[in-house]
């Protein structure tokens, strides 16, 4: 990394953008130099959409000059994989937190297959990302068994770090402030 600029920290969150107590949340008025990926039109309209999501993703690239680090989480997770499949823009590291497996059917209240793949989700890239990525992973998530979240890193080329029986690491699993994520980010520093 460039030692004489502090990376940017972009935030990605998943599907239900904004949550107040979510650890990403925390993040963003905890360290400086923070961003973070925000809902606006076409997201308002076409919430589902995956081709919608990237594009916003990459506008809020586009926008940060310097070493970035993105931290991403849930189907965040998925917007950046499918990102890394049309730009190329060179990141520090990527935190990759809970992805889910849309591959698979989610609990109730979550879209379906059909939608996800109505929705541009779907196939999930599984092609090596050309960044440094450390996938995050719950032995325990409601969203993705944890052999599906490890042959994802594998494909993704990513470091899998096994963070326990600890949920989705969303609000609902107890998640508020999460430190171990400020660790993860400050080892895709170095």
């Amino acid at each position: 990394m460039n030692t004489t600029q502090q990376a940017t920290i972009l935030i990605v969150p998943g599907l239900r953008d904004h949550v107040e107590d979510h650890w990403q949340t925390h993040l963003e008025c905890k360290l400086s130099s923070v961003r973070k990926v925000v809902s606006v039109p076409p997201l308002e309209t076409d919430k589902l959409s995956c081709a919608a999501r990237v594009a916003a993703v990459q506008q809020a690239i586009e926008a940060i000059e310097g070493p970035l680090i993105v931290v991403a989480h849930s189907a965040g997770v998925i917007m950046m994989v499918h990102w890394a499949q049309k730009h190329t823009r060179k990141l520090e590291g990527v935190l990759l937190a809970a992805p889910p497996d849309f591959e698979s059917p989610l609990p109730a209240g979550y879209p379906t297959p059909d939608a996800l793949q109505a929705n541009g989700w779907l196939p999930v890239p599984r092609h090596a990302l050309p960044f440094r990525s450390i996938v995050a992973a719950s032995t325990n998530d409601p969203l993705a068994t944890l052999d599906r979240v490890t042959q994802m890193a594998s494909d993704w080329g990513s470091e899998l770090v096994n963070v326990g029986a600890v949920g989705h690491i969303n609000p609902a699993s107890g998640f508020g402030e999460w430190p171990l994520a400020e660790q993860l980010i400050r080892s895709l520093e170095s």
